[in-house]
Parts: structure tokens; C-alpha cells; sequence
């Protein structure tokens, strides 16, 4: 499987002056290939059709062989994710704003977004913990970087294929991919259900909640400060309030890490597999009120569960996503579903034989018990030829 390690560059000022050329120039010539390849072939130009419209222009503006012809791949790759998003539904119906805007217009890259860099344009010195890396004043070489030791011993046995070098809040970054072999996953004696809520951000079919308190307060709190700063309406304002969602989503992250590996530790300890519901299209078919509509959007449902996954899979367990209808609604003994089984938000009571508990953990176990008939359902071997 293959997962990414970010490592911090540590450029002096000519580096780091170099880097941001780099950069700036590359994201420039990114933006603008990309406006030619939209004119030109709307949303389906291919590798060979930008190669030769834009190749020589690329190597005009000072840009390497190596160099241009990843600024064409990359404007590729985003027209491919596009429209694969749009054939989805990520970016709504055919009359959603958000789809029109994105079919009439040509994409635009970020002056500081990573670029992409393959062991022709950077290589790695691992014992010295240095980079060197090509610009557009020349190749860098020896800027020094910084990891823990874990990450050092993955980069030296893992590291495979590109590394993104990118500026954030005045530093450097490097993220590089790893190719970690994926064990095989073992054959579940049970499942946790995990059932995600935005009062509790998870909550297992063992009882273990996860309660989403803190990182609600923290974001009223940083609603508040946002508010504050966003009525000075000044340029300073601006950017303070980018870095300022940068934090906030930094935050939200570390919470979704810490939940995730809890759980899966779990499951991995007494053999269990991880089941969570398909949340897919939550937010369409879910109404809330008008007070809660931010903290709805703002609910890192999916991050969660995409965090649960990939560490399921690196550790050998097994994790499966059931339907969701109903899980809050119907009794885990008798299988009676009714909405007034659900008297209040926390609390489950069935009408028919009584069971009361948390609702969500009635919930995670509903998710467990499918489980295990959609794991059978899966892991079915094919009907023999006739």
C-alpha cells in the first residue's frame, strides 16, 4: 500500500530563495498549459496532445526536459481526477454551482502548491539527511532535512517513486511516498461497529466513546476568532484567517489520527474486524437546522473513517463498510425499527421489548451485526460454470 512521510526542509536563505523561484515559475507554466490544454481540448486533453503544444514553450522558459514534462503530466492527472469527480457526483447534479463552475473553467494551481519531483529531479542522502534538488537557479544540493527516526527507517526501506517539495507558512516541506507491503488480512472472529456522530465523533459496539466535546469547543472558539478577524477586512486579515483554517484543520486531523489508531489497536489485539457505515453522500441527504448547518459541513466524518481504513489495511485487519439504514432506528434484539425508538438524541429505547441503552452504541452494534453477514456475502467464491 502506499502511504506519504512529510519531512521538513531546512533551505538557507539562497535555497530557500531558489525554491520559491522553483516553485512560483513551475506552478506559473502549470496554470498556464493548463488554460492552453482547456481551450483547446476542454476537459480530455492527453499526455501526447499537451507534449506537443506546450513542450517547447515549457523548455523556452527555462524549465529542464525532465521538469516539463511533469508540469504536463500533472495538469493531466488534475483533468483526469476532475472528471472522475464529476462522473461521481462529488461536484453535484448537472445544475449544481459548484459542477458548472468547475466544467467552465480551466484549473488554476496554487504559486506555493507541491510540485511533483521524481530521482531525476531530487535524490536523497539518507545517512547525511540531505536533498539535492533541481531548480531553476541550478541544482541545490545538501539542503539539509529533518524527521524522526521512525520516518528516516521508512524513507531508506520504503520510499518508492516521487517526492513533492511545497511551502507552507514560510517553510519547506517534503512529502515523499512509500510503497509499504501490505500484510494479509486475517479472518475476523468478530467485528466492532463503529458508529460516527458529530456529538460523538465515534463510538464502538463495545461501549468506547469517543466524544467529540472538545474539538466542537475548539471550533466554536476558532469561529469566534475568525469572525474577529475577518470584520477588519484587511489583506494581513486574509491570510491570517487561511492560516488560522490551516490550524483548525491540523487539529481536526490529529483528533481523526488518535481515534483511529485507538480502534484499530483494538481490533488488531483481540482479533476483530472494523466495520463503519457508508456514509457517502451524507451531507445531501441529511437536513439539519439553520444553526447547525456549519457544524454539519465542518463534521470530518470521512476523514475519520478514510484514517480507519488505511490503518486497518497496513495492520492486517479486516475492514468493511455495511449500509446505514436504520442502524440508530432498530432494536439489536428483536430487529423492531421504529423512529420512536429513539425517544432523544443519546438515548435508544425499543417499544416492542424494551431494550433501552446509548443510542449510539445500539447503533454500533446494529453496524456490527451486518458485519458479518455482508463479510460472508463478500468473501463468497463465485457460482460454478454451468
Amino acid at each position: 500500500m502506499k502511504i506519504v512521510v512529510q519531512v521538513k526542509l531546512m533551505p538557507d536563505a539562497v535555497q530557500a530563495s531558489a525554491l520559491e523561484r522553483t516553485l512560483h515559475t513551475v506552478n506559473e507554466c502549470a496554470t498556464s498549459v493548463s488554460a492552453a490544454s482547456f481551450e483547446a481540448y476542454r476537459l480530455k486533453g492527453s499526455v501526447r496532445d499537451l507534449r506537443s503544444m506546450a513542450y517547447g514553450d515549457l523548455k523556452a522558459r527555462g524549465l529542464g526536459a525532465q521538469a516539463a514534462q511533469h508540469v504536463i503530466k500533472r495538469v493531466v492527472d488534475a483533468y483526469t481526477t476532475l472528471r472522475a469527480s464529476i462522473r461521481a457526483g462529488d461536484l453535484g447534479g448537472e445544475r449544481s454551482g459548484r459542477r458548472r463552475a468547475a466544467e467552465f473553467k480551466p484549473i488554476v494551481f496554487r504559486a506555493d502548491a507541491a510540485h511533483t519531483y521524481d530521482d531525476r529531479c531530487l535524490s536523497w542522502n539518507y545517512d547525511a539527511r540531505t536533498v539535492s534538488i533541481w531548480t531553476m537557479d541550478g541544482r541545490l544540493k545538501n539542503i539539509r532535512f529533518a524527521c524522526s527516526p521512525g520516518a528516516i527507517k521508512q524513507l531508506t526501506e520504503y520510499r518508492r517513486g516521487e517526492s513533492d517539495p511545497m511551502s507552507r507558512d514560510g517553510m519547506w516541506f517534503l512529502v515523499a511516498t512509500l510503497d509499504i507491503p501490505e500484510p494479509e488480512a486475517f479472518e475476523p472472529k468478530d467485528w466492532i461497529g463503529v458508529d460516527r456522530g458529530i456529538a460523538n465523533l465515534a463510538t464502538t459496539s463495545d461501549g468506547d466513546n469517543h466524544s467529540g466535546r472538545r474539538l466542537d469547543r475548539y471550533r466554536r472558539w476558532q469561529a469566534r476568532k475568525k469572525a474577529e478577524i475577518q470584520a477588519t477586512r484587511t489583506r494581513s486579515a486574509k491570510q491570517l484567517l487561511k492560516k488560522r483554517a490551516r490550524r483548525e484543520s491540523r487539529h481536526a486531523a490529529h483528533v481523526n489520527h488518535t481515534i483511529s489508531k485507538t480502534v484499530v489497536a483494538v481490533a488488531q489485539r483481540t482479533e476483530r474486524g472494523i466495520a463503519l457505515e457508508r456514509l457517502q453522500g451524507i451531507r445531501e441527504r441529511v437536513t439539519v437546522r439553520r444553526d447547525q448547518r456549519a457544524r454539519l459541513s465542518s463534521w470530518p466524518f470521512h476523514q475519520l473513517g478514510a484514517f480507519i481504513a488505511y490503518k486497518a489495511r497496513r495492520a492486517g485487519v479486516p475492514f468493511i463498510e455495511v449500509d446505514p439504514a436504520f442502524t440508530s432506528q432498530r432494536c439489536p434484539r428483536c430487529g423492531h425499527t421504529e423512529r420512536a425508538n429513539r425517544p432523544a438524541r443519546d438515548l435508544f429505547r425499543c417499544r416492542r421489548c424494551g431494550l433501552a441503552g446509548p443510542a449510539d452504541v445500539v447503533a454500533g452494534v446494529n453496524v456490527r451485526d451486518r458485519a458479518g453477514s455482508a463479510w460472508v456475502f463478500v468473501n463468497m467464491p463465485p457460482p460454478a460454470p454451468v
